[in-house]
C-alpha cells in the first residue's frame, strides 16, 4: 500500500446505526466549503438500498458512498468510494457470503491509494463499531490501526451512550498498540426530546466529565452544520510532529 502521508480522519461508532454516514458527510461538506481537496473512502459497505428504492416520499434512496461522494463535492471516480458493496443487512463478510462473494482483504487497504493520489484530505468512514467485523480476518479497528488516521466516534444521544463511548475508547487505547482518537461527535440520530428520554439533556455534560478525548462538536437532528466550528484539518493533523 502506498504510504504516502495524507491527512485523514476515521469515522467510527459506539455502535451500528447511530449517524456515522451522516456525521462524516459533514465533515467532508465542511472540508470541501473550506477550499480542501476531500477524498471520501468507505472500504466495504453492506445493507444498500437496492437499485431503484424510494423513500415513502418519492425521493431517491442513496447509498452511504453516494452520501459520502456528493457531500465532499463529487470527487474523483463514485466508485472509487466504496470498491466493496453488497445488499444484505449484515455484517459485510457475511453479506457477501449471501452473494456467494467474500470480502477482498487486500483491496479493503489498497482501495485507499486512489485517494492518496487524489486529495488533500480523506475521510474514512468505517463499518459499526471498532470491534465489528469487516472480513474473515478483519475488523474496522485493523484498519484503523494501519491507516494510522485519528479517529471521530460518533457517540449518539441516547440513553445508554457513556457506557458505549467509554467501552469504545477503552478498545481504542488498548488496540494493538492503541488508536488515537482525535474527538467525540454526540449526534441526534433521531427526533426526539427530553419527555421521551430524559438523558438527552445530561449526556453531554456527562461525556466531557468522563472522557479524555474531547466532545469536539454536537449535531442535532437534521442539521447540516455542528453546533460550533471545528478545524476539521488540524484535528486530522494533531497527532502529526511536523
Amino acid at each position: 500500500m502506498n504510504t504516502k502521508r495524507l491527512p485523514g480522519l476515521l469515522i467510527t461508532g459506539t455502535d451500528t446505526e447511530v449517524g456515522k454516514t451522516y456525521v462524516a458527510a459533514r465533515i467532508a461538506q465542511a472540508l470541501a466549503a473550506a477550499g480542501h481537496r476531500v477524498g471520501v473512502y468507505k472500504p466495504v459497505a453492506s445493507g444498500l438500498p437496492a437499485p431503484g428504492e424510494t423513500h415513502a416520499d418519492g425521493s431517491a434512496c442513496l447509498s452511504d458512498p453516494q452520501v459520502l461522494w456528493q457531500a465532499a463535492g463529487r470527487p474523483g471516480e463514485l466508485q472509487r468510494v466504496c470498491p466493496q458493496q453488497f445488499r444484505a443487512p449484515l455484517a459485510p463478510h457475511l453479506a457477501a457470503a449471501a452473494e456467494g462473494r467474500q470480502v477482498d482483504a487486500e483491496l479493503l487497504r489498497t482501495g485507499l491509494d486512489y485517494w492518496r493520489q487524489e486529495s488533500e484530505i480523506v475521510i474514512v468512514e468505517g463499518v459499526g463499531g471498532l470491534m465489528s467485523p469487516i472480513s474473515d480476518e478483519d475488523y474496522v479497528a485493523d484498519l484503523a490501526s494501519e491507516f494510522g488516521f485519528p479517529l471521530i466516534v460518533v457517540a449518539p444521544n441516547v440513553l445508554g451512550v457513556i457506557n458505549q463511548t467509554l467501552q469504545t475508547l477503552i478498545t481504542a487505547a488498548t488496540f494493538r498498540n492503541g488508536l488515537d482518537v482525535a474527538g467525540i461527535i454526540l449526534n441526534h440520530p433521531r427526533s426526539s426530546n427530553a419527555a421521551e428520554d430524559a438523558s438527552l439533556a445530561s449526556n453531554r455534560l456527562e461525556l466531557e466529565r468522563r472522557c479524555v478525548p474531547p466532545v469536539v462538536a454536537e449535531l442535532k437532528w437534521g442539521a447540516d452544520q455542528f453546533d460550533q466550528e471545528v478545524d476539521w484539518f488540524q484535528l486530522a493533523n494533531h497527532d502529526d510532529p511536523s
